[in-house]
């Protein structure tokens, strides 16, 4: 066999990782799968350092009941086990999981599409597999094939956004929004380097607010505060959900604004796509 007819059988690789990971997931053998999954709560809340970085985090201490040995477990989280958490307050709860026998290893999984089920990782190999099938298709066949291959791609996605249905969500979320006043205790900072070595520092504020039922918030905001190096000990107003402080803003125009960008981008992207396929379609 020749090396060309070696590198044209490239895609038979992603396919068996992709067919193994859905093997598995069936068999419920990923490792996602033999964790033990458990609801825990958060029990104590740190303030960000001022002038700390962002990326771990509010600094947490969550509490979760074992299943198998029934223990309790109160362990710190600051960004090292899983997801950083951007709003915390006592008594919320979020999901966790860890391998069995070893809570010590706990993970915080804020997101959980796909990853109880482990098809993360074989959806994503499935992605770059009918990307890689059309730059063959175009290499094989020529431009048209282009059009209609990547135009399928780009409908297909933008139709299975999950952008429309968290818009509508927090639309509804937010339209009985509750506005308390709040303030910022911190600031965090983080300096990075862009390609030419200049620094770009990026702040975040760390924001307070008590609820209407005297729940205590701390919300590391990463947008939405105007001049945010400069923003410490400056009061706010913030609009919450009563049904989940999680949802929260600053500016409801600004976010109302914000979310019509988005559903424009998405029909932008189905019409687009579409457009680029009966184009593909009539160029054969």
């Amino acid at each position: 066999m020749s090396v060309h007819e070696v590198l044209a059988l490239w895609w038979v690789v992603p396919t068996g990782l992709a067919l193994l990971g859905y093997v598995l997931s069936l068999a419920g053998l990923t490792p996602a799968q033999r964790a033990v999954w458990v609801t825990a709560r958060i029990v104590e809340v740190e303030q960000p350092a001022h002038g700390a970085s962002k990326h771990p985090g509010i600094p947490v201490t969550v509490a979760f009941q074992d299943p198998g040995s029934g223990r309790e477990f109160v362990l710190p989280n600051a960004g090292k086990h899983g997801d950083g958490i951007d709003e915390a307050w006592v008594g919320r709860e979020i999901p966790v999981r860890y391998p069995r026998g070893r809570p010590d290893r706990f993970r915080v999984v804020l997101d959980m599409a796909g990853e109880r089920n482990g098809l993360v990782f074989p959806n994503c190999t499935v992605v770059l597999l009918l990307i890689g099938l059309v730059i063959h298709a175009v290499v094989l066949w020529g431009y048209p094939w282009a059009l209609i291959g990547f135009g399928a791609l780009v409908t297909a996605f933008a139709a299975a956004s999950g952008d429309l249905r968290g818009v509508r969500s927090r639309d509804e979320l937010l339209s009985s929004a509750v506005a308390v006043p709040a303030r910022v205790v911190a600031v965090t900072k983080d300096v990075h380097q862009d390609g030419e070595g200049d620094e770009i520092v990026n702040h975040a504020p760390v924001i307070t607010f008590t609820t209407r039922q005297g729940i205590d918030v701390t919300v590391l905001s990463r947008d939405g505060v105007p001049q945010p190096g400069r923003s410490l000990g400056r009061d706010l107003t913030i609009h919450y959900a009563p049904d989940d402080p999680t949802v929260h803003t600053l500016d409801p125009a600004a976010e109302r604004r914000h979310h019509e960008t988005d559903i424009g981008v998405v029909i932008i992207l189905l019409v687009a796509g579409l457009a680029a396929v009966v184009t593909g379609v009539f160029s054969l």
